[in-house]
């Protein structure tokens, strides 16, 4: 597989003439912003990216970026995605999908693009809520939550998307939120993935399920909550006054207190982006007690899923030449030999 040859572009080479449709302050427009920043950071080429979508809010993404795109099926896009990375694997891939559209209906489909390790980016906004559909609760709704849906409250216990990635067999998992200066960073890192590379986004839906995110993802004031992970790096939080160490006799990971910022005296854990079973302690960690670790969370790549089919492709016909219309003429029965 070739590598993305790089093109000088600016944001604006990026925006449509779609007007862009939206609740007034959804979280979706700071996505939007970031990843049209973003795109000319990467030297990204319009002509040769290509954003899929499922139902929902989130998934009106393609119309709004300046590129190639399909706007699918409901729980669908993994698979339509699947088939465009497979018949043109020098394509830039970008899904986009919502907690409803990809934990749901698309559960399957999600799980199955993230174990092949299909190479594209997964962006799945969560905003624990059903908002094109007017509000019932979704997967990643938490228990007591009133919707049309549930008036009395949900009793279901909430998917956790990044557990069920990791759970999957994803090789990349990343946590960032819609108002975020770091979400660019986040994605960045995603592109840079090869391979499925899963970027879970909190995403404020303004009219149904307002700033049920503020603890951690507010524009401001939430930074004491927020656990920014980065590899090699100590994980510090609250301005580098408290810490995550790990419990060597419970095996559990806990917050500790940073003395004059020795965080080696406290026992601080250094990140390590290809320590699985660590990844998965931070997706589920309980926030209150803990803050909500963000960035990217595991980062160990292997190869991608068409790559190895190209691969297979390439042995299989190594050596024969493809000569359809010899094959129809040569008589009503064939013999394949391996």
């Amino acid at each position: 597989m070739n590598e993305m040859t790089k093109i000088e572009t600016t944001l604006k080479d990026w925006v449509t003439d779609q007007e862009v449709r939206w609740c007034p302050g959804c979280g979706d427009y700071a996505i939007l912003k970031a990843v049209q920043r973003t795109l000319p950071e990467l030297g990204a080429d319009p002509s040769n990216t290509c954003f899929i979508s499922g139902i929902g809010c989130s998934s009106r993404f393609p119309y709004y970026i300046e590129s190639y795109g399909f706007h699918t099926i409901h729980g669908r896009a993994p698979a339509v995605a699947t088939g465009v990375k497979l018949a043109n694997p020098d394509l830039d891939v970008w899904l986009v999908t919502g907690d409803g559209d990809g934990l749901s209906i698309g559960g399957n489909h999600m799980m199955h693009v993230l174990r092949r390790n299909v190479n594209m980016q997964i962006m799945l906004f969560n905003n624990e809520i059903y908002g094109l559909t007017k509000g019932q609760y979704s997967p990643t709704s938490r228990e007591g939550t009133r919707s049309p849906s549930t008036p009395g409250g949900s009793v279901d216990r909430p998917a956790q998307a990044c557990a069920f990635a990791l759970g999957a067999g994803a090789r990349f998992v990343a946590r960032g939120f819609d108002v975020s200066k770091k979400l660019p960073e986040v994605l960045k890192a995603a592109h840079a993935h090869e391979g499925a590379a899963f970027i879970e986004i909190f995403q404020n839906c303004i009219v149904y399920n307002k700033d049920v995110f503020n603890d951690f993802a507010a524009p401001k004031g939430a930074e004491e909550n927020q656990l920014w992970l980065e590899n090699g790096e100590p994980m510090l939080f609250a301005g580098g006054t408290k810490g995550i160490t790990l419990n060597h006799e419970t095996l559990r990971l806990e917050v500790v207190d940073v003395a004059d910022g020795d965080w080696k005296a406290a026992g601080v854990l250094v990140h390590d982006v290809t320590n699985r079973a660590v990844a998965h302690m931070l997706v589920e960690l309980p926030f209150g007690p803990f803050p909500m670790a963000l960035g990217v969370l595991y980062d160990d790549p292997r190869p991608s899923f068409e790559k190895v089919v190209q691969e297979e492709r390439n042995r299989a016909t190594e050596g024969k030449e493809p000569n359809l219309a010899r094959l129809l003429a040569s008589g009503q029965t064939w013999t394949v030999e391996e």
